[in-house]
């Protein structure tokens, strides 16, 4: 595995590489949940001094993707059905005014970059490469969050897609490929005519439709 060449940085620059590292992998699952994050397994893991590595920990646990355990210390964190849908709630709210924004504060330029992603995301479905989907997925709504223009909004929706990456190493959060991109082309298709109202709505409905799905997945679980 490739290291963290601390040499070449000064303390807080290798911390940043060493959190982003430990991001990587947690959300690939090479390291999965409640997996202990001990600081001298990772320094020596990513062959770095011990001090990156510990405030890296500590930014993991305020970042949600850790907890701290008596008698473990920090381990990756584990995010329940029902924790997630509590999330999604939050979440519907959130994508719904970030789709509303964006219509009010973003032009053209959103329009067809959202229209390539779409293109990406409908090329990966074909193919059932399920990581290009992901990923095409995921930049749907980051494009719509950070054109929208509020930086809190962006903050808190950055926040709850951090939740939702670490629970889907454990939870499957989908409606099928196909669903999703139907409600991705009906919130452009809003979008592209400036209706921010009919974006709001796309957006809503489309993170409804599977908040629904996990508050059953929670129920059978019960």
């Amino acid at each position: 595995m490739a290291g963290v060449n601390e040499t070449t940085a000064a303390r807080t620059r290798v911390a940043d590489a060493v959190c982003e590292r430990l991001r990587e992998m947690i959300f690939t699952g090479e390291l999965p949940p409640g997996a202990r994050l001990s600081v001298p397994a990772l320094a020596e893991r990513l062959e770095v001094s011990r001090s990156p590595v510990r405030d890296a920990v500590l930014r993991l646990v305020q970042e949600r993707l850790a907890r701290e355990e008596p008698r473990r210390g920090a381990v990756v964190a584990y995010v329940g059905a029902a924790e997630l849908v509590a999330i999604y709630e939050v979440r519907e709210v959130l994508e719904g005014l970030a789709a509303r924004l964006a219509v009010e504060n973003a032009g053209r330029r959103l329009v067809r970059a959202l229209q390539e992603t779409l293109e990406d995301h409908e090329a990966a479905t074909r193919t059932a490469d399920l990581a290009a989907s992901t990923e095409a997925d995921l930049r749907f709504h980051r494009l719509i969050r950070e054109a929208c223009g509020n930086a809190e909004v962006v903050r808190l929706l950055d926040d709850v897609q951090t939740q939702v990456r670490l629970a889907m190493r454990t939870t499957t959060v989908t409606s099928g490929p196909r669903q999703a991109l139907d409600d991705h082309r009906a919130i452009l298709t809003a979008i592209d005519a400036g209706d921010a109202t009919a974006a709001e709505q796309a957006a809503r409905a489309h993170i409804f439709r599977l908040r629904a799905l996990l508050q059953q997945q929670a129920e059978a679980g019960a």
